[in-house]
């Protein structure tokens, strides 16, 4: 009879996942209940002790649920904030050929106070600054033709904050250099171009921000970082590149995203949003709209160390070109956009044969497929379109620069940069025109057309979508230059990441069925022993 009716109960759990869903209850107890302290009562041994239990609507009853309450506030769940970016503002600054095509922006460090004007660097993890200097960039803004105010170095014995991190401690990785586990923690971080790198010693110390939300005005905000005292650096950062320090934004755990989203300040995710004006924003905590198309990051050895997505294929114009499927690292530090060399070499030719113009040798440029065209037949230059896994398209707002000879002709020259890796880069030059959003809590890429305009008080808004025109925007006039491409490269490791894998989905209802009555069989069959 007993097997009976527990076959009769499998059957109603099939009929029911396909008609119903399941419904489970169960009892709520009072933890300080007759009843609860009776199960605490049960369960004690001989050796053990039952603390006194509070009288109901007693001093200590309230006493005691309070501490509880406050236990469960410490638990942090969810993120503090909303947003949060600088405490100069979210806006990202743009200065064209003269500080290396880079994204910049001001953010404050100690106390008091010192402001930096830092590169923006998704290829690498580590926010450093000039500090106790002995070989940096010049700091003084009449070095500098775009600087309105000089750019300051660090001293860690003027921060009443600032501390100097031990080799002991979990975020040093040098500790093969230290003499012993309370001397300070050295760092060393060598970009892939040539001859590029910083080097000095870990500061732990206060990066001042401002939170930012719908529904609530902005507010000072202060954060403990750990942070490179670039005492030396050499290469590009002596050449106008990042000359007041970079901020490395990458998934590893040292980073400023990193560090601000396990403390539950933040969601772990963030954005950048760059402008046709060479203006834009930075926003922690970011995770963008529903409306954004989105492609996920590609682990490297199974850990995700930096941004990597998968490019299936490239569009020129109309046509989508076979076999030009890559891997690319995503990298607002590196100016331009690279691709591995066959793929290159697809996209160039499809390219020359689509443009009707004439194409010339500028010997100081460093793109090889430039032209020579007049004003109305720059309307025909054929598009660049990403396209990534599932149909998700990503159209290249600005895949040219241009430079005017006079009023009658234009040169303009395809922005895009051969690589001998096996992996391509996804520079800053092809993000211009969208919020792009590195949501590290979901493991996505996000991104959305967008402006990246400011309400004027420094606090961040929504960006606001805009037309999705087919025609290739030019860059403004403050780009009309030929630049260098010894900008700030990736601090990255070189090997490409495997595909990712989704999980399969399940049938929770069906399952939480089948396990009852496989447990009520199982009890059936003890009693009946």
């Amino acid at each position: 009879m007993a097997v009976r009716a527990i076959l009769f109960l499998l059957w109603a759990c099939l009929f029911v996942n396909g008609s119903l869903s399941l419904t489970l209850s169960s009892k709520l107890v009072h933890r300080f209940s007759e009843e609860a302290m009776a199960v605490w009562e049960s369960r004690r041994g001989d050796n053990a002790s039952l603390k006194p239990w509070p009288k109901r609507n007693s001093l200590n009853y309230f006493q005691l649920l309070l501490q509880s309450d406050l236990k469960r506030q410490k638990l942090k769940l969810g993120s503090k904030y909303e947003h949060l970016f600088p405490s100069e503002g979210s806006q990202t600054l743009f200065f064209g050929n003269e500080l290396d095509w880079l994204h910049y922006t001001w953010i404050d460090i100690g106390t008091p106070n010192v402001s930096f004007m830092v590169a923006l660097d998704a290829g690498s993890d580590l926010l450093w600054v000039p500090c106790d200097c002995i070989q940096c960039a010049p700091l003084s803004a009449s070095y500098y033709d775009t600087l309105d105010r000089d750019l300051n170095e660090y001293s860690p014995s003027l921060s009443r904050t600032g501390k100097q991190l031990s080799c002991s401690h979990q975020l040093c990785k040098s500790t093969t250099n230290c003499k012993g586990p309370e001397e300070p923690c050295p760092y060393i971080v060598q970009y892939k171009s040539d001859d590029t790198a910083s080097s000095g010693f870990l500061i732990e110390d206060v990066l001042h921000l401002t939170s930012a939300s719908k529904n609530s005005t902005p507010s000072s905000v202060q954060a403990s970082v750990v942070f490179g005292c670039g005492r030396k650096q050499s290469g590009g950062y002596l050449e106008g590149a990042a000359p007041d320090g970079v901020m490395g934004l990458g998934p590893g755990e040292i980073s400023v995203p990193s560090v601000l989203a396990k403390a539950g300040m933040i969601q772990n995710s963030f954005s950048l949003c760059f402008d046709d004006n060479g203006s834009g924003r930075i926003l922690f905590g970011d995770q963008g709209n529903l409306a954004q198309h989105s492609t996920p990051f590609l682990p490297a050895a199974g850990k995700y160390v930096n941004y990597f997505v998968g490019v299936e294929r490239l569009c020129v114009g109309s046509s989508c070109l076979k076999q030009t499927g890559f891997q690319a690292l995503v990298d607002s530090g590196s100016s331009f956009t690279y691709v591995p060399t066959e793929v290159y070499k697809k996209i160039v030719f499809e390219f020359d044969k689509q443009v009707n113009a004439t194409r010339i040798n500028l010997q100081q440029s460093p793109w090889k497929y430039c032209y020579n065209v007049s004003s109305w037949e720059l309307l025909s230059i054929p598009t660049i379109k990403l396209m990534f896994p599932l149909n998700q398209s990503f159209l290249v707002h600005k895949p040219v620069f241009s430079e005017s000879l006079n009023q009658k002709y234009t040169i303009f020259c395809l922005t895009l940069l051969r690589t001998d890796d096996d992996y391509g880069v996804i520079g800053q030059n092809f993000m211009v025109g969208y919020r792009m959003v590195f949501d590290r809590e979901n493991l996505k890429l996000g991104w959305s057309i967008a402006n990246c305009e400011d309400n004027g008080n420094g606090k961040r808004v929504n960006p606001t979508p805009s037309n999705n025109g087919s025609t290739s925007q030019l860059p403004t006039s403050e780009q009309q230059s030929i630049p260098n491409t010894h900008a700030v490269a990736p601090a990255t490791a070189r090997n490409a990441p495997s595909k990712s894998s989704v999980a399969a989905s399940r049938q929770i209802p069906l399952l939480l069925c089948l396990t009852s009555s496989l447990l009520l069989l199982m009890r059936l069959l003890i009693l009946s022993c």
